[in-house]
């Protein structure tokens, strides 16, 4: 409940401070006068952003402050701890400042806070009615989330949007692999035959290297091989070992007759001719070594330059054809198993398909629940209001899918018996647009005991015995309620628990709202004004007394 409003400086207003109370607060005064301004400053308080001039003229900040009494109230108390604000108060008290050139401060109880912070608490502090916002109520597009909100359906809407998020993956999911087996399958031949050509090949990492090494060597044994044949014959016997041998004979033979002078010269030869032993045994096996088959090295080279020629082919280094040909048998494995996948795909749609099918159903008939009970509850609220017998009626038809179900919601109305029913920005006239609008935002405000509720000339359009039914159901509301009216109909300020009069005043040139709270006396002469005019008579007082005691 707000129990106090205090504003300075801003927009007409100087310096005021209400008290409000519990019941129907009203506040009247003559157009133009600023009622408004006190909704503006409210709102403000409670983080909106405000009107673009809010200081007043020739001051540099202006202030709201706003007191409410939070006693129960659960969801404040939520905010205020996750905003880390005190939160076991019986009061809540509101600040917010705006400079001149638009800076905005704001405390909740003496704490700073944001704006949006204090949008959170006014959701649950107050509810605001003004002149225009029945536009919502009378846009279709809105209507569902009006029912969403009075049949509390978001555990139902938080399921079906899991589910259409859902079957809108294995949508995506299908689609993508379509479209991937149906690109793989127009390459098909093609890596059929790759595979082929690889598989027939069976090319392994590090064999290009291997094989090249193995053939170089071969190239260069045969050129070496001719050169160590030359050193073997140029050392065998028919070269340096024939007439090596020849000269030990010949020294032997004669070594009997020089008595041993001849000795050193066998032994030298004799070792001689052992290494040399030694050297052709060696360039034997050097030889041996280099001895290789040409087939052989026919056989390196063209399985050498097969290799080359085919990573040249696809692209790829010959080490990486290993690596390759893997590749490209999980791509001819992917299209062999496409139509599995494919298969599993479409079965996994059709169960996201009925999953959101059964979410969509379920709030579907929780909807229809609601509407019938909005129906009833309209019926209970519009005979009171002079239109027992209007017709509302909440219709639900079938819609495209999306996120929030399959329900298309309309409110309808038929104003007289047997005529048409319609949209109800179509039927209603619009005198019963303010009455179908009271009806709907109090069937639709589930939370009325915990919250402020505020309206801005509901009744305009009405006048006599309907204004007068508009007074006694907002009256019927306040005892249950805080409720604040600001209103130009004598029938509803006489239904008030408490009054307050605005009015504009020029003092020096400068113009400034005043809000005046109203005893027994004043609310006569301010209804006896709304009755006749400026010029209050004897019968309108007598009127107005007639209204406050009815």
């Amino acid at each position: 409940m707000l129990l106090s409003l205090g504003v300075r400086d801003i927009i007409l207003i100087d310096q005021l401070d209400l008290a409000f109370r519990p019941g129907l607060n009203v506040l009247t005064g003559e157009t133009g006068a600023g009622k408004s301004i006190l909704l503006d400053a409210l709102g403000f308080a409670l983080g909106h952003r405000g009107r673009a001039d809010l200081v007043r003229s020739g001051a540099d900040l202006g202030e709201v402050v706003a007191e409410f009494d939070v006693r129960g109230n659960k969801v404040v108390a939520n905010v205020l701890i996750e905003a880390g604000l005190p939160a076991d108060e019986d009061s809540l008290l509101i600040r917010r400042t705006n400079t001149r050139d638009g800076r905005k401060t704001a405390w909740v109880n003496d704490r700073r806070c944001s704006g949006e912070v204090l949008r959170r608490l006014s959701s649950a502090l107050v509810e605001i009615h003004g002149q225009h916002d029945d536009r919502g109520l009378l846009d279709p597009k809105g209507h569902r989330d009006l029912v969403d909100d009075y049949a509390d359906s978001a555990p139902l809407l938080e399921e079906t949007r899991n589910c259409w998020t859902t079957l809108a993956k294995a949508q995506r999911a299908l689609r993508d692999a379509r479209i991937k087996l149906e690109e793989a399958r127009q390459d098909e031949e093609f890596l059929r035959h790759a595979i082929i050509e690889l598989d027939a090949l069976d090319p392994q990492r590090g064999e290009d290297a291997e094989l090249d090494i193995t053939r170089r060597q071969m190239q260069a044994a045969g050129r070496l091989r001719e050169d160590i044949a030359r050193a073997d014959a140029a050392i065998g016997p028919q070269g340096a070992e024939g007439p090596l041998n020849d000269a030990l004979r010949w020294v032997e033979g004669a070594a009997a007759a020089l008595d041993g002078l001849a000795d050193p010269s066998v032994a030298a030869l004799e070792r001689i001719l052992a290494e040399l032993s030694d050297a052709q045994s060696g360039i034997g096996g050097l030889l041996d070594s280099l001895d290789f088959d040409p087939l052989e090295l026919e056989r390196i080279e063209e399985r050498l330059f097969a290799i080359r020629g085919l990573a040249r082919k696809h692209g790829v280094l010959a080490d990486d054809l290993a690596r390759f040909a893997q590749e490209m048998r999980t791509r001819l494995a992917d299209i062999d198993s496409g139509a599995d996948q494919i298969a599993d795909l479409e079965d996994a749609l059709k169960s996201a398909q009925r999953a959101y099918d059964a979410a969509a159903r379920a709030l579907h008939t929780h909807r229809v629940a609601a509407a019938q009970r909005l129906d009833r509850a309209m019926a209970a609220e519009l005979s009171p209001l002079k239109m027992e017998r209007a017709v509302f009626a909440t219709e639900i038809t079938d819609g495209p899918a999306t996120a929030e179900g399959t329900d298309i919601v309309m409110f309808t109305v038929a104003t007289n018996p047997g005529a048409p029913s319609g949209p109800i920005n179509k039927i209603a006239s619009g005198g019963e647009l303010s009455r179908f609008l009271l009806a709907l935002k109090v069937c639709l405000t589930t939370r009325a005991d915990s919250l402020t509720m505020i309206f801005d000339e509901i009744d305009r359009g009405v006048g006599g015995a309907t204004a007068d039914a508009v007074g006694r159901r907002l009256s019927s509301i306040a005892d249950k309620a805080q409720v604040l009216v600001v209103t130009h109909s004598p029938q509803v300020a006489a239904r008030g628990g408490h009054h307050w009069r605005i009015a504009k005043s020029v003092t020096n040139g400068v113009t400034t709202t005043d809000v005046t709270p109203l005893d027994m006396d004043d609310r006569v002469d301010e209804i006896a004004r709304m009755l006749s005019g400026d010029r209050v008579t004897d019968e309108a007082r007598a009127a107005a007394r007639t209204l406050l005691n009815d």
